[in-house]
């Protein structure tokens, strides 16, 4: 059997080509490659101390992180990865303030909520990963993108490496920018392992550069250890897409001299490749280089180093000198969100007009586009088509191209865009086409979106709309009620309306709020359901039920399509009286709401059409009995559907959802 080796190269040759850069651009970027070589012979020496509990090694690859991040300008976005020091301190991040990220310090970017690089900061333009590594691909088509609306001439860098380039997210990021022309420059760090596995287990192709044709990009391989040679390249690169906007793929080759982490050792690696890459050194080569072109001496090299000494030893003082966090509960609580003080906006009219549901949504959306110059409409099939459901249908002639993206199938990406999107100053409202393929985004959802705010104090000002639900006969993959996937995840809000008035207030409140929001919308209700509301832009608030029907013998809680449902049976059955309390909002949940009408009945039912097992319904069930359970006259009961996936069939549709039982669980609360 042939075997396939794609040993990372190392007989590239270390010339250096300083073309027509002044000696101060040669001294500068040696200068800021020994400042991290430094920084990081320090930690590791604090690591063997016990002093510092985790450090990922970037010790011989200064030269990518450094050469790159000085060819960026200022002002425009960095995408780093955990072996980046070089980017942080080529920004001019005060080392005390990194430090203290690094022990988990109140100074620190996060807080201490999140560990060495997993931080974001917007003074310095830099965007940090999350240890899933091929998201932060996308969010740099965010940003990029809001650039090129804005028709800013910048450019946008993202790290990567050879491991996560066999991540779907790889695949994602680059074809949409492919696709949409944006201003990304993607770099692999191509350093020969991922943890433990080489490069002969990770790809078959000769080159991950080869891939850039594949998404007609252009695509570049160079030394990495070159200091000048990756200067120069994302120099000529950067100046050039910010006037010709595209993406490019750079490969950088070059050699991980240490552990994935310390504590994971490097048995598994030839001697002999530490031997061959000791010899390509980046720091070492072109210290040589410029002594040799009389640019340096040792008395200069002397000098930096004592001063950089000096400052990551007062750095490290004045860091470890920190007092350990003490924890608030309330501002931990407090900070999984954004700060937003909700104002209701009313209709500036008394205008009103007969709409479906369908019709709210589209309204909400075409209003808040017409409001906010800086909002993006994404989704399959969501431009010239008009969305599956037609919802988005005109808006592309209304808004341009720039502003009604249909995108490829590629959920992922496309929340990371959107969440991109915020951090460079623009709001997205992402569609999934159905709710069911959410799963594909889940990650960008729930790991990204919803914890941005609380690791580094970003925002996230996405709404992700859900058309969800059964009673079409759609089948298991598009008929799920998912919501209880995100009623559990802090930092995301959710909302479900029922009406057209709360389909069109609630969604221009989740536009409004700068929080990540789910909206899901009940496809059912598309067609089938019309109302007199306002003509003119509202928001409807978000965490507050509302009372859609009052009775006194029981409380039946519940939201989406049980509303209706409810008040269908409520109609059938004139002889009983109960309370519908339309929840809206699933997180956060109105407890006030659910508080009183549970003290006024005292009966109370739990209607939903997810699954009965861990939906929100035993949540709710669980704080009235451990709240409430005083102002009970029987056990809190639930109504949902079958444990089960959703059949296609009507009659086993019909079996499956919880409307079938509904009859059966109100005459057995009611028998208490």
């Amino acid at each position: 059997m042939e075997t396939f080796n794609n040993t990372l190269e190392t007989t590239i040759d270390m010339q250096f080509n300083r073309k027509n850069y002044s000696d101060e651009v040669l001294i500068s970027l040696y200068q800021n490659m020994v400042r991290p070589r430094m920084i990081e012979e320090k930690m590791l020496i604090l690591l063997r101390q016990g002093r510092v509990g985790k450090w990922f090694s970037g010790i011989g690859q200064e030269a990518i992180s450094v050469g790159s991040a000085m060819a960026m300008n200022a002002d425009e976005y960095i995408l780093p990865m955990h072996r980046n020091l070089g980017v942080f301190t080529s920004r001019n991040i005060p080392l005390t303030r990194l430090i203290a990220q690094f022990q988990g310090k109140l100074s620190g970017f996060t807080k201490g909520r999140d560990r060495s690089f997993h931080f974001g900061t917007q003074e310095y333009k830099i965007v940090g990963m999350i240890s899933h590594l091929g998201p932060q691909m996308a969010l740099a088509d965010g940003i990029a993108l809001a650039d090129l609306l804005e028709q800013k001439n910048k450019a946008t860098l993202v790290f990567t490496g050879d491991g996560a380039t066999s991540e779907g997210d790889f695949h994602e990021a680059l074809n949409v920018a492919s696709v949409w022309n944006l201003p990304v420059i993607f770099i692999i760090e191509n350093n020969g392992y991922g943890l433990s596995t080489p490069v002969s287990e990770q790809y078959r192709c000769k080159d991950l550069v080869d891939r850039a044709i594949g998404y007609g990009m252009e695509g570049r391989k160079i030394d990495g250890n070159n200091i000048l040679e990756v200067y120069d390249t994302i120099n000529s690169l950067a100046n050039d897409i910010r006037q010709n906007p595209r993406p490019v793929l750079v490969e950088c080759l070059t050699f991980r001299m240490r552990g994935h982490e310390e504590a994971s050792g490097v048995k598994y690696v030839p001697q002999e490749l530490f031997e061959e890459w000791g010899k390509k050194d980046p720091l070492e080569n072109f210290e040589k280089y410029l002594i040799e072109q009389g640019i340096i001496n040792q008395e200069f090299i002397d000098s930096l180093r004592s001063r950089i000494k000096t400052d990551i030893e007062s750095a490290i003082d004045i860091a470890f000198a920190e007092p350990d966090i003490i924890p608030n509960t309330e501002e931990e609580l407090a900070d999984m969100y954004a700060p937003y003080d909700e104002v209701a906006i009313e209709p500036s009219s008394d205008s009103k007009s007969e709409k479906r549901y369908l019709d709210a949504i589209s309204d909400a959306m075409r209003q808040a586009m017409q409001r906010r110059n800086n909002l993006v409409i994404m989704g399959q099939d969501v431009a010239e088509y008009g969305g599956a459901f037609k919802i988005t249908q005109g808006f592309v002639e209304e808004f341009g191209i720039g502003r009604v993206r249909n995108t490829p199938l590629c959920e992922s990406a496309i929340v990371g865009a959107a969440f991109g999107l915020s951090i460079n100053g623009y709001k997205g409202i992402m569609e999934m086409q159905f709710a069911d393929f959410v799963t594909c985004g889940f990650n960008q959802i729930v790991n990204n979106l919803a914890k941005s705010h609380y690791r580094w104090g970003q925002k996230a000002d996405v709404v992700v709309r859900m058309p969800t639900g059964a009673g079409t006969g759609a089948g298991p993959f598009h008929s799920q009620s998912n919501e209880a996937w995100f009623t559990k995840t802090p930092g995301l809000k959710v909302v479900y309306p029922a009406f057209p008035t709360d389909a069109k207030g609630l969604l221009a409140a989740a536009i409004e709020d700068p929080n990540p929001v789910i909206y899901f919308e009940h496809k059912y209700l598309y067609r089938g359901i019309s109302e007199e509301i306002a003509d003119d832009y509202y928001t409807t608030p978000i965490g507050k039920a509302k009372l859609v029907k009052e009775g006194d013998q029981l409380s039946i809680i519940t939201y989406g399509l049980g509303v209706h449902w409810a008040l269908d049976y409520l109609t059938q059955h004139p002889e009983i009286s109960a309370d519908v309390l339309d929840l809206r909002t699933l997180l956060p949940w109105d407890k006030d709401a659910v508080e009183a009408t549970v003290k006024k009945n005292g009966k109370v039912l739990i209607l939903h059409e997810d699954t009965l097992t861990s939906g929100l319904g035993g949540e709710i069930a669980a704080y009235i009995a451990e709240h409430l359970f005083g102002y009970l006259d029987g056990p809190v009961m639930r109504c949902a559907s079958l444990d089960t996936a959703i059949p296609m069939s009507k009659a086993l549709e019909d079996n499956f959802l919880a409307k079938s039982r509904l009859d059966e669980v109100i005459q057995k609360l009611l028998r208490f």
